[in-house]
């Protein structure tokens, strides 16, 4: 079956909906056969007491984005998809604006996946560089 970048993208957003996602503001905006891109709004509802970007907010938008992408190669009908491990360097700081969190795939196994996340400003400057580990379960009858 050909990919269908289209269909993806109307899934993964539908399932954001009534989510951290949907209060996020996370939408995802592209995808490839290995890959999966999710945006955010950076603004105060995403602010540490600072006025910069929450690494929390940035670890949410990580864990999403690679465990949406997690899902694309799980079979929905009898697998589900957790995080185990995620693991977040904030190397650049961001007040205001909109990062982009790229998903590519490292290991895919049949019960691991391993996915770099690499969020980045609207300048393609790397603001956070994630790893995150999925697991991929039988969904519980």
């Amino acid at each position: 079956m050909a990919f269908d970048k289209e269909k993806v993208l109307a899934l993964c957003n539908a399932f954001s909906e009534n989510t951290l996602m949907q209060t996020l503001n996370i939408r995802y905006v592209d995808a490839g056969e290995d890959f999966l891109t999710a945006t955010m709004p950076v603004n105060p509802s995403v602010h540490q007491p600072m006025g910069l970007l929450h690494g929390g907010a940035s670890v949410a938008l990580a864990e999403s984005v690679g465990s949406a992408a997690s899902m694309l190669y799980a079979n929905h009908e009898k697998e589900e998809v957790r995080g185990i491990e995620i693991s977040a360097n904030h190397l650049r700081s961001k007040r205001e604006g909109l990062v982009t969190a790229t998903a590519r795939i490292i290991h895919k196994g049949k019960t691991i996946h391993l996915w770099e996340i690499r969020i980045t400003d609207e300048d393609d400057k790397l603001v956070c560089l994630c790893k995150l580990t999925n697991i991929i379960l039988p969904k519980e009858q």
